[in-house]
């Protein structure tokens, strides 16, 4: 997860998240043990189900190459890996990786930025980003950055929390954002106020269209979009014609 926290004793603001990348790395490796664990109870056990989605959209196959950027401890790669294709997941967080690469040790986790990818121009057929695209420091740049290393004709698929469809049902759920999980987080973490930032980046992050909007001035193109679980969570699959 390439993102950004203020320090451990500092609450950041929904109004002014200043995501350092520096910060963020600290915040990820000090929940990196129960991350996923932890998101599959704060997601009321939805996380699974999206990433068979984001998988069966991928289409991993022999002889891909994909890019998994802020794959975190590679729950997003594995199910890429075993269907033949070869994964790089890339993260900033040592933490992460070392939970990782202790999860999934045939992967080849390698440590990087998304906003400075350690990688040639035009090698990957996808690459992807799964709950990690709101945390870089720069939207744009890491969406033209997926887009330098991407090959033409090659795509990018991304995952990440978006808004609801339905007001009722976006009203009730953003109550729940910044009322139960927060409390929840404090029960079940050691550093619940990660959960918080997580819920208020959520809170500020473009919609549906606006994020196409964002990938289309970054580069990619015929931006579309399928919602799952009434638009929780959005995937945007842009293609990059060179």
């Amino acid at each position: 997860m390439v993102g950004a926290y203020s320090r451990e004793n500092v609450r950041v603001s929904r109004a002014g998240l200043n995501k350092e990348p520096e910060d963020v790395s600290k915040m990820f490796d000090g929940v990196a043990k129960r991350y996923d664990i932890l998101n599959d109870l704060l997601s009321l056990g939805r996380t699974k189900a999206w990433r068979k989605v984001v998988t069966a959209v991928i289409a991993p196959g022999p002889g891909q190459e994909i890019l998994d950027i802020a794959a975190g401890t590679g729950s997003s790669s594995r199910p890429l890996a075993d269907a033949g294709a070869t994964v790089i997941p890339l993260d900033f967080s040592a933490g992460m990786l070392d939970a990782g690469r202790k999860r999934h040790p045939d992967l080849a986790f390698t440590q990087g930025d998304a906003l400075n990818l350690p990688f040639k121009d035009n090698r990957f057929d996808v690459t992807t980003i799964s709950f990690g695209l709101r945390n870089t420091q720069n939207t744009k740049a890491a969406l033209a950055e997926a887009l330098r290393v991407t090959k033409s004709g090659g795509r990018i698929v991304v995952c990440e929390f978006s808004q609801p469809t339905n007001p009722i049902f976006r009203h009730i759920y953003m109550r729940y954002l910044m009322r139960a999980l927060p409390p929840v987080a404090r029960k079940l973490s050691s550093n619940p106020e990660a959960y918080v930032y997580l819920a208020e980046s959520i809170m500020a992050w473009p919609n549906q269209g606006e994020l196409a909007a964002i990938m289309e001035s970054a580069g990619w193109k015929r931006v579309t979009w399928l919602n799952l679980t009434l638009g929780i969570v959005a995937i945007h699959i842009g293609h990059a014609e060179k």
